[in-house]
C-alpha cells in the first residue's frame, strides 16, 4: 500500500506516475537546462543533499556544470526559442554571479 492509502506502487526517484505507470518526465530543453542548473546550485552549496539535508560545496563540479551550460550556449546560437534563449541566459548570468561569490 502506498502513502496515499491507495493499492498504486510507489514510483521510483527521478519518475512520475502517468496513467497508472512509472515514467520519467518529457525531456525538453527547458528542463535539461532547469537540471543542469539545479546541479550547479548543488554543487555551489545552495541546496541541501535530498537524502542527508546537508549541503556541501564542490566548486570544480558546478564549474563543470556551468561550463556545459555555456557549451549549449554557444552550439545553439540562432536554434533556440525566444524564451529558451532567455532561459539560458538568465540561467547562466545568475550561475556565473553564484560562482563567484562562492569562490
Amino acid at each position: 500500500m502506498s502513502e496515499n492509502g491507495k493499492n498504486e506502487k510507489v514510483c521510483p526517484e527521478g519518475q512520475v506516475r502517468q496513467g497508472g505507470s512509472c515514467v520519467l518526465p518529457e525531456v525538453t530543453f527547458t528542463t535539461f537546462i532547469m537540471s543542469l542548473n539545479t546541479s550547479a546550485l548543488y554543487h555551489l552549496g545552495e541546496l541541501p543533499d535530498p537524502v542527508t539535508g546537508q549541503s556541501g560545496k564542490d566548486l570544480l563540479l558546478a564549474k563543470h556544470a556551468i561550463d556545459t551550460l555555456q557549451l549549449l550556449k554557444k552550439k545553439t546560437v540562432g536554434n533556440l526559442s525566444e524564451k529558451e534563449q532567455e532561459l539560458i541566459d538568465n540561467v547562466l548570468a545568475d550561475l556565473k554571479f553564484r560562482y563567484v561569490k562562492a569562490s
